[in-house]
């Protein structure tokens, strides 16, 4: 399936986007990505050493980064070195996607028809946009909101007051009353005359047989998407961050809160209130206690639990004292 476009795009000359600078080669840059999948034609970042075994690996020809961190690249990647790495690739993104720093309403919404959507059934005063695709057997609430371009698969079932954009689901997810899916997440470089709003281009992938309680909110990616396995469950409330990848058969109970590029392994429960800090790595079949605070990386088959988060016989001993 070709991917949906969901943000108009420019493509500029590094020497465009850059005009300060001397690099060995004008090329054209058609997009910006993260370290891991960025081609040659893609401007890239980097600006920690947690991703440094994908820097030695970039394919792209470009860079942006530290002093500090420029060493770790290829040869063959013209090293882009900046003091802040974030504030320079907002300002790129801005170039590259105009658009893309203000949620704007979808101006092409009209009333759902069922001669449009062969096989779905509609509540009131369902408004679709243009390119917008609904599987069969599908069954969309009333007051629900279904953006330009967005995808959703057969058989999903998708509750009232429901906004979704930027979006792509999968077979035969529930998504309850009230979710806000694929709005612009929480990103802004601060800066001492004006805080720089940090353009999300990515989109929210959801894969089948996933259910989402009520009024959760998932943002779309930054750079990279933010997505959700195969057979995992969100209670009311969740809030997943920009980025944060969700693996299959995990079990999320309400009010747990995702910051922002956490990758959560599969067939992992988290406890109501529980939080995970941003850009950690949870493994597999790991267990996290309710209202528990996540602030470094877990490994597989932990049981976690407290602020800061530490293995459940730890707690227990600690709490006992």
């Amino acid at each position: 399936m070709k991917s949906p476009i969901f943000f108009k795009k420019k493509s500029f000359l590094i020497n465009k986007l850059f005009p300060n600078r001397k690099f060995k080669k004008n090329i054209q840059i058609n997009d910006v990505k993260i370290l891991k999948i960025a081609q040659k034609n893609d401007l890239t970042f980097f600006d920690s050493l947690k991703y440094k075994s994908h820097a030695e690996n970039t394919k792209a020809l470009y860079c942006i980064t530290t002093e500090r961190l420029q060493k770790f690249l290829p040869k063959t990647t013209e090293k882009i070195v900046v003091k802040n790495v974030l504030f320079e690739i907002a300002k790129v993104l801005k170039n590259l996607y105009p658009l893309a720093d203000v949620d704007y309403p979808d101006l092409t919404l009209k009333i759902a028809k069922n001669n449009r959507f062969k096989g779905v059934k509609f509540g009131n005063n369902v408004l679709v946009g243009k390119n917008a695709k609904i599987g069969k057997n599908s069954v969309i609430g009333s007051n629900t909101i279904i953006e330009h371009d967005v995808i959703i698969g057969k058989g999903c079932t998708i509750g009232s007051h429901v906004v979704l954009k930027n979006t792509i689901l999968g077979e035969n997810v529930v998504i309850q009353d009230g979710c806000k899916i694929g709005l612009k997440g929480f990103g802004f470089i601060p800066l001492k005359e004006k805080n720089f709003k940090f353009p999300h281009i990515g989109k929210v992938i959801i894969n089948d047989n996933v259910e989402i309680a009520s009024n959760c909110t998932i943002d779309r990616g930054s750079v990279d998407d933010t997505e959700i396995g195969k057979n995992t469950f969100l209670d009311n409330q969740v809030h997943v961050a920009h980025n944060v990848k969700i693996g299959s058969n995990c079990m999320i109970a309400g009010q747990v809160g995702f910051a922002g590029s956490s990758t959560i392994g599969n067939n992992v429960s988290i406890g109501g209130q529980a939080g995970v800090s941003g850009h950690l790595t949870i493994g597999n079949n790991v267990k996290i206690g309710g209202g528990s605070k996540v602030i470094k990386d877990i490994g597989d088959n932990e049981v976690v639990m407290g602020y800061p988060a530490v293995p459940f016989k730890d707690f227990i001993k600690n709490w006992k004292k």
